[in-house]
């Protein structure tokens, strides 16, 4: 394996990281309190920019969401990225990264499973829980892949509904920055992220819509929009000055987003919304 596929290859871990953090807040925006309503994302992924010691000139791929559940039943989403990745020397690769999550609606409990196949040979399998405990917010987690172990974080931690959450919440109320500890089973369980999200000013319905249209995305032109930024920073030894990684994005108000830019540092990748299925909120039993 040449070194630019592992490069590229540890980096997309971390959308994992980045991506559930926004992906599942699909508030109603009549409402007054946040519901998540169940949908499907697809996003048409390129490479936007890059640097000489990334070790790569190309990547083109699809990223595909799918959201489901409600507050009494818990939120379950499942993410897959395919992406072929083209390096300097020409060589070129399949990568596949899969992730599987549920979050229980009052976020107390939090499963994930991931795992990151280049070409047929799988890389890096992830699974475990996390339960919280204590009026301090303490997180236990239990790993049990790629080897077991486990994990006590201390509060407050959030998991990565809650984070979605109360981004758009802090949007909606008009605040421009956001502090907070995320916890989301990525880097084999082990990292808890300390994140920065800044918000933009609002921008009103209809405004700045793209050229290229969706079936289903007119429901985007009713709501109001902000442009967000989220960086997030490795905490415990390995904490630096600068971000792991940055998200930026457009947040609606029911939580879409038509176009992302993650950013490596080394390189950064584009997806841009290709198709959305919006399905009935299913409420409660």
């Amino acid at each position: 394996m040449i070194r630019s596929e592992r490069k590229f290859g540890m980096a997309l871990l971390g959308v994992v990281a980045v991506w559930l953090s926004v992906v599942p807040a699909h508030a109603l925006a009549q409402s007054g309190a946040a519901k998540l309503v169940p949908h499907r994302a697809v996003y048409e992924m390129t490479l936007d920019g890059t640097r000489p010691a990334s070790g790569i000139s190309g990547v083109q791929g699809r990223m595909v969401f799918d959201f489901d559940g409600s507050g009494c039943e818990g939120y379950t989403m499942n993410m897959r990225l395919v992406t072929r990745i083209q390096a300097q020397s020409g060589r070129s690769s399949i990568s596949d990264l899969r992730s599987s999550t549920w979050e229980q609606g009052a976020g107390k409990l939090y499963r994930f499973n991931s795992s990151y196949y280049l070409g047929q040979t799988l890389e890096e399998s992830t699974r475990g829980n996390a339960e919280r405990s204590g009026s301090d917010g303490q997180v236990k987690v239990q790993v049990s892949a790629p080897k077991a172990k486990e994990l006590k974080l201390a509060g407050p931690v959030l998991f990565p509904t809650q984070h979605s959450l109360e981004i758009l919440a802090a949007a909606q109320a008009g605040k421009k920055m956001l502090q907070a500890r995320v916890y989301d089973g990525s880097s084999k369980g082990s990292k808890v992220f300390a994140t920065t999200t800044f918000i933009g000013k609002r921008l009103e319905p209809g405004a700045k819509l793209p050229s290229k249209r969706v079936a289903n995305d007119d429901i985007l032109e009713k709501l109001v929009s902000w442009p967000v930024s989220i960086s997030y920073f490795d905490t415990g030894a390995e904490a630096k000055e600068t971000p792991a990684y940055q998200l930026d994005f457009r947040l609606y108000n029911n939580g879409v987003s038509r176009e992302i830019l993650i950013d490596y540092g080394d390189f950064s990748i584009k997806g841009v919304l290709s198709a959305l299925e919006i399905r009935p909120f299913p409420g409660c039993k």
